[in-house]
């Protein structure tokens, strides 16, 4: 086998991967980090940054580059469910806003951040093949524009490919937790459709719809709308039409956007939902490649990097000979399910399109009107609270408490 000529190389240079290889680049080691794509490039996405991504953007120095790009920051959070709409602050008093930068914008900071810190980049690059050697991954062989293939060697491997991750395909790791794609949804960019600094969720289980409105950069707002996956091929055909028809469920929506100009063709996607165990000898997984789930709650950014920065810590640890690799890495695979489990229940069943169940449909109707308990609900959406926290036995029991008390004086 040729020496490793780096101690990791990373596959994939978006939200995964670029932060992946920047903290471990700035602990000091030899990374390769490759993608096939070119920067600055578009992908799908939601383009949502919570608060809490939005800190690790700080924690890194990459904050105020996000900013001079003009994207405007999200201070509210509002969940309108028909009857009655849940609005409310995300973040804490460190990290009060969110923001939803374009892709082309984001990637791009991250691509260039990984390159500051020492990481080697190579964009336009393709993985054809992942080596193994005596049952442990060892590198990659792949190509770039030029055609010519080459084979590079390291300690560790790296999948931050997304969802249908080469690495993951290579080393077939163990899946659980999976659901079926839940809804399929589109979306596209109006100019001329201020949100005035929120994030609008509208929800109509009854008819099975829902959409999302978020502020991004250039003035543009991304809209967002979808339906339940059955109904996938029946609406595949007219997809402008059953789009716009979603509006015509809240009326004042559908009034301001026949005021609005749309400026992109629509983009449409849908997704499984799935956990994979994210190590194995001589590999990792990061971002959507190790965990997926339905983009109904905007989860996939915030959690690409705090993924990034658990691997990488524990990447260092074991490149270190602070902990065994198999240790270090079973301890990121826990602390990240840890931490995702409850809001992939929550997200699950959300994707649904269904109306909530009676109990839920109680605690949020108590929940609206109660400003404390609102901004815990959108920080709950914004990965801030765990909703095992929120929907505990004993913080459900408080709000019925204090419904009960306002409505019987």
């Amino acid at each position: 086998m040729s020496e490793n000529r780096y101690d990791v190389i990373v596959v994939g240079a978006r939200c995964a991967g670029s932060p992946t290889a920047m903290c471990l680049a700035r602990a000091g080691y030899r990374v390769l980090v490759v993608d096939r794509a070119t920067f600055p490039s578009n992908t799908i996405s939601t383009h949502l940054v919570h608060p809490p991504g939005v800190a690790a953007l700080r924690r890194w120095s990459l904050l105020d580059r996000v900013t001079a790009t003009g994207c405007p920051p999200i201070h509210t959070y509002a969940f309108d469910l028909g009857p009655f709409t849940i609005s409310g602050a995300p973040g804490t008093p460190d990290t009060p806003v969110a923001y939803a930068p374009r892709r082309t914008v984001l990637d791009k900071i991250l691509v260039d951040a990984a390159a500051e810190a020492g990481a080697e980049v190579r964009e336009g690059f393709t993985v054809s093949e992942v080596v193994h050697s005596d049952g442990c991954v060892t590198g990659v062989r792949g190509h770039g524009r030029t055609g010519a293939t080459v084979t590079e060697h390291s300690r560790v491997v790296v999948g931050a490919d997304g969802l249908y991750s080469r690495i993951a395909e290579a080393v077939r790791p163990e899946q659980y937790h999976c659901r079926p794609r839940l809804q399929c949804s589109y979306y596209t960019y109006y100019t001329g459709l201020p949100t005035n600094g929120r994030y609008e969720v509208h929800l109509r289980p009854d008819h099975g719809r829902g959409f999302g409105v978020i502020p991004t950069n250039d003035d543009m707002t991304l809209v967002i709308g979808g339906w339940p996956i059955a109904e996938f091929e029946a609406n595949r055909t007219d997809i402008e039409g059953n789009f716009l028809r979603i509006f015509n469920l809240v009326p004042a929506f559908a009034e301001r956007i026949r005021a609005a100009r749309r400026e992109a063709r629509f983009v449409g996607t849908a997704v499984p939902n799935f956990f994979r165990k994210p190590y194995g000898p001589g590999w990792a997984l990061v971002g959507d490649a190790g965990y997926n789930k339905d983009f109904i709650t905007a989860q996939g950014i915030t959690d690409a990097f705090r993924d990034a920065e658990l691997c990488a810590t524990a990447l260092h640890e074991a490149l270190s000979g602070e902990r065994p690799f198999d240790d270090a890495m079973a301890r990121y695979h826990s602390t990240r399910d840890q931490h995702v489990l409850p809001m992939y229940e929550f997200t699950t069943q959300l994707a649904s399109l269904e109306p909530p169940p009676p109990e839920l449909a109680q605690v949020l109707e108590a929940v609206h009107g109660n400003p404390d308990a609102m901004d815990a609900f959108a920080q709950v959406n914004a990965g801030v609270m765990s909703p095992a926290e929120f929907f505990s036995d004993g913080n459900v029991a408080e709000h019925l408490r204090r419904r009960l008390r306002e409505t019987t004086g």
